[in-house]
């Protein structure tokens, strides 16, 4: 097999992706982060090359992303490592896949982790996306999982499409009532998760501003407020792209995605849930 015989800095214009990459699909799909890792802390894992078939250019084996990225960032050159030889199609590929397979992105409860030692280091959320190229957002919604109930946190462990911000919520509404009960927590979770934004926001206020109102009453009057109305709305392609990376980070699907901006956007211009204007 070919060998790495060194590494140097390669012109992107003396680059061409190798058809034999594993990644075929949507290959720069989500790349937002990528493009504000590598600005922010520079190329941390080179990309690797070998001599292509036209003299002077160099294939792409592994690392097409990155190279999206550099030209995304409107660099000049990046980082390769350098094969020693051409390589063929079939050792092309179990290079790529392997990478793949064995690279696996931190997962979510290890991005909680490390962004809530990084705050309690730093004291703040803004350098913590400084310092690591996570995306404020991003940061801000690991760090508040430290604060849950050790049962909320399960809770959405054991749920990782559920919504970070329904648990924080939940955990709120149960703390409204007095005693921050475990179990009610739980619930309030559970039941929130189905509902949308607005119907979320009136159990926290039913609960937060009459302290006669249970919990059991609060989530049956919130679940027949509301008139529940759908319909659909037509995006671009970097609209959609945009609110499929929303919802993946707030941890919801697409139509309650939609809604909870929607509902956002309406209460920042002023309009109430009612139809009028504050």
């Amino acid at each position: 097999m070919a060998k790495i015989v060194g590494f140097k800095e390669v012109a992107l214009s003396d680059l061409v992706i190798s058809k034999s990459q594993v990644r075929q699909r949507e290959t720069g799909k989500e790349i937002d982060e990528l493009v504000d890792s590598i600005q922010k802390v520079g190329l941390l894992e080179p990309i690797l090359v070998a001599p292509a078939q036209t003299s002077g250019k160099f294939e792409i084996i592994l690392g097409q992303r990155r190279f999206l990225a550099h030209q995304e960032l409107g660099k000049k050159t990046i980082t390769a490592g350098m094969l020693s030889e051409r390589v063929g199609e079939l050792e092309a590929k179990v290079l790529s896949v392997t990478e793949n397979l064995v690279r696996r992105d931190l997962n979510r409860k290890d991005l909680i982790d490390v962004c809530t030692y990084l705050y309690k280091q730093y004291g703040s959320m803004k350098d913590v996306a400084e310092e690591t190229g996570l995306p404020y957002h991003r940061v801000r919604q690991f760090v508040k999982y430290d604060r849950l109930l050790p049962e909320l946190k399960e809770w959405v462990d054991r749920n990782p499409e559920s919504n970070l911000k329904t648990a924080l919520r939940a955990q709120d509404a149960a703390a409204a009532t007095g005693d921050l009960n475990p179990n009610e927590a739980i619930k309030l979770a559970e039941e929130m998760s189905n509902m949308s934004g607005a119907q979320q926001e009136k159990i926290q206020k039913d609960l937060e501003e009459d302290s006669a109102v249970s919990v059991d009453q609060a989530i049956e009057q919130a679940k027949s407020s509301e008139k529940i109305i759908q319909f659909r709305i037509t995006l671009g392609q970097q609209a959609h792209d945009s609110l499929r990376r929303f919802a993946k980070d707030e941890g919801t699907v697409l139509d309650d995605a939609a809604a909870q901006l929607i509902e956002e956007g309406l209460a920042t211009k002023g309009y109430k849930s009612n139809g009028g204007i504050e």
